[in-house]
């Protein structure tokens, strides 16, 4: 390719709503330009880039028995409804109504899509075990678009989605995809953390996010540098402290005037927060039948720790939380800043496991001004549900080995999910089991954004001149400079190598254009190709050109006749790094 016909232009400003290297970078670089927010085109650099990225997806998924197939962006509604997520999936989703006035959904996912295809194609066990995937551009009507590509609207996808007859097979499915992913993003040069995650609106059994670890990250996770253990912010598990053994005394009301946060009961009281019980007050929307509806809810945790909002949901396995009102808190029969579930009925209690575990906490009465000391789960009141929903912080100890967890920011550039019959249940999606009995087809799903896999790459491989690919994604191997092109020996020794290499199958960005060399070495910098190769009157008198990698200072003088075989070479050496990279990965939960 020859850089006076490529179609993009380096910047040397990014735009102002450029917030982060990477988008600053692709932007310059003239990887991407933005349509709209959350909308962006790629250009022939980006799009090179994209396609070796796709091209090494494929390559894993069909090592583990994928089979490529498209499915369309534009569903019918039906199918979201049959599944239920057309009522639980909110405004992310943007939906239309076609000609005939029936209602359409533009994909964010396909889980549906699959189910559907499915049922018409599996019949019997002989059919499975499956696995199908689709490389295809989605929309998520995000509300806030932000850092280029990072978090966008619309965007292109990897969704594989695996079917089986049992259990057993699902898991073997899983964990095959767990280290194929790992494959994926060490071939394209990023390293990431598998972490335990939330199911969210996919549902399921078990999740796991791959996190690549940097302060841009929008999600919070907790490691534990002692061991393996790592959780999204979402569900992480943190080990308590074990309540103290004590005589359960009698319930006491006493007064504790203008006591209406924990800080101030506890000082008020001279007792540590670990001794008292927090209410949240929340309204949950929650199932009831075949519909939902929305329930006051108290959620009860220790003094000393917070409620984790992601795990009050999945325990209540509501649709949508948000906080009660002062006048929905008294309608309920509670006292703001003084509310406890004692003495009262008719509204859902969940309770954190530490505070049905320690015994004679201080809680609320109920009445403005005044408090219970010694209250007891199980004794005083009694919760529907006795779970953790307790955010972890950092510096609580490990639930696997009890050192100090420690919070760290990510970018989640794929997951996994065990499904399960979620789906297939929903929507008829059956098979014959060898007894001729008909049974749900039990599936996973597993998704990689790629041009956010392509943002967190640029991410991680620049420095302060621009950036620097790793070879097996790079839009092409070699930049290739003109200098000095009014000698007619430089240009001729340019002209001559572009075509050695590209005969020889190496991919070659080659800057033929009328500008200063200045101008030209920043642009190769900018763009970042893995090699440059400088031919000008200064090596050409030393009898060759010069050939640098990019991540180096310093290249060397080589012979035009050996310029070839150097970058042959230099591409294998730094592939060879990458493979190095590409490594088994021991499966945790």
């Amino acid at each position: 390719m020859r850089m006076s016909n490529l179609f993009s232009q380096t910047l040397r400003q990014a735009p102002a709503e450029a917030d982060v290297t990477s988008y600053q970078l692709l932007v310059r670089a003239g990887f991407i330009r933005q349509l709209s927010s959350g909308i962006f085109s790629y250009l022939t650099l980006g799009v090179r880039a994209m396609r070796k990225i796709e091209a090494i997806i494929r390559e894993e998924m069909d090592a583990i028995g994928g089979q490529e197939i498209t499915m369309p962006v534009v569903h019918p509604a039906e199918l979201w409804k049959e599944t239920g997520r057309w009522y639980q999936v909110g405004s992310e989703m943007a939906r239309f109504k076609d000609r005939a006035e029936r209602d359409m959904v533009l994909g964010m996912t396909h889980e549906e899509v699959v189910a559907d295809l499915v049922r018409r194609e599996i019949n019997s066990y002989r059919q499975l075990p499956r696995l199908v995937y689709q490389i295809q551009t989605k929309f998520r009507d995000e509300p806030r678009s932000r850092a280029g590509l990072i978090r966008v609207r619309e965007f292109t996808m990897k969704d594989s989605y695996s079917l089986d007859a049992d259990w057993d097979g699902l898991d073997a499915q899983y964990r095959r995809h767990y280290q194929a992913y790992f494959n994926i993003y060490h071939r394209c040069g990023l390293p990431v953390l598998a972490v335990g995650s939330d199911t969210g609106m996919m549902g399921g059994s078990l999740a796991h996010e791959f996190m690549y670890l940097t302060p841009i990250g929008e999600d919070t996770l907790f490691v534990c540098d002692a061991c393996d253990y790592a959780a999204n912010r979402e569900v992480a598990r943190f080990r308590k402290p074990d309540g103290d053994d004590e005589v359960l005394l009698p319930l006491e009301k006493v007064a504790t005037p203008d006591a209406t946060t924990i800080e101030a009961l506890a000082a008020y009281l001279k007792i540590p927060r670990a001794k008292t019980a927090k209410a949240f007050f929340q309204m949950a929307t929650v199932p009831d039948g075949d519909e939902y509806a929305e329930r006051f809810v108290m959620a009860i945790i220790r003094g000393d720790m917070d409620i984790n909002e992601t795990k009050l949901t999945n325990a209540l396995k509501a649709k949508a939380l948000r906080p009660a009102t002062e006048d929905e808190i008294r309608a309920a029969g509670a006292v703001p800043g003084y509310g406890s579930p004692i003495g009262i009925s008719g509204v859902l209690v969940v309770v954190d496991d530490s505070v049905a575990t320690s015994p004679n906490l201080v809680a609320g009465a109920n009445d403005a001004g005044y408090h219970y000391l010694h209250s007891n789960h199980g004794r005083d009141y009694t919760a529907q549900i006795v779970t953790d929903i307790a955010a972890a912080r950092d510096g609580d100890a490990c639930p696997a080995c009890g050192e100090p967890l420690r919070s760290v920011r990510g970018v989640e550039v794929g997951n996994i999910f065990k499904l399960g019959t979620r789906y297939s249940a929903a929507l008829g999606a059956t098979f014959l089991d060898e007894n001729g009995e008909a049974q749900p087809v039990i599936m996973g799903s597993y998704g990689i954004g790629v041009g956010r896999l392509l943002a967190c790459v640029a991410e991680a491989h620049n420095d302060a001149r621009g950036l620097i690919w790793p070879v097996t994604i790079a839009p092409f191997h070699v930049h290739l400079v003109l200098a000095g092109g009014d000698n007619a020996q430089v240009r001729a020794a340019a002209e001559r190598l572009y075509v050695d290499l590209s005969r020889a199958g190496i991919e070659v960005l080659y800057d033929d254009r009328d500008e200063r060399p200045g101008v030209k070495f920043n642009d190769a910098d900018l763009i970042g190709l893995p090699l440059r190769i400088v031919a000008g009157a200064k090596a050409l008198a030393q009898g060759g050109v010069e050939i640098k990698r990019r991540a180096a200072e310093q290249g060397a003088v080589v012979a035009v006749d050996a310029a070839v075989a150097h970058v042959q070479a230099e591409l294998r050496a730094l592939r060879a790094e990458i493979d190095a990279t590409v490594v088994e990965v021991p499966f945790r939960e």
